[in-house]
């Protein structure tokens, strides 16, 4: 089994995968789009790529507020979920990621990546740490 994470942004979607023991998350590409609201050939792609890699459940990291409030961008998250979930068939997880996108910068600040290198690669770091965050949870909870 593997688990796909995604990273909604306005402009493109960061994609990770588990490995089949989901114990690690990998990214594997950032889906990049000209218009916030032209999402067909996204969701193409996330198509493609469940198909690829065998996945069997989707998580979408889920931007609550710092007060747990559901902001604008948390409720487009909503809709790109529910539209990933009925076009794949798979079940989609909306995982809080507050913070994430935060850590990622940090991470690639403390690996030393300049600017430039940094945006290309900063969507999918942030669906790294969602997913992760995602599959911790999972092994933290299954011998419970």
């Amino acid at each position: 089994m593997r688990i796909m994470g995604l990273d909604y942004g306005s402009k493109t979607v960061g994609v990770a995968i588990s490995d089949e023991l989901l114990i690690t998350a990998q990214g594997i590409e950032t889906v990049h789009r000209e218009q916030e609201n032209k999402l067909r050939r996204t969701y193409a792609r996330i198509e493609e790529l469940v198909r690829e890699y065998g996945v069997e459940k989707i998580v979408v990291g889920y931007p609550k507020l710092l007060n747990n409030d559901i902001g604008e961008r948390a409720k487009l998250c909503e809709e790109f979920a529910a539209n990933v979930e009925r076009r794949t068939g798979l079940e989609t997880v909306l995982w809080d990621e507050r913070l994430t996108t935060v850590e990622a910068h940090r991470v690639l600040d403390e690996a030393g990546q300049n600017y430039t290198k940094k945006a290309k690669v900063i969507d999918k770091l942030a669906a790294v740490l969602i997913l992760q965050n995602y599959l911790d949870y999972l092994k933290n909870t299954s011998g419970k």
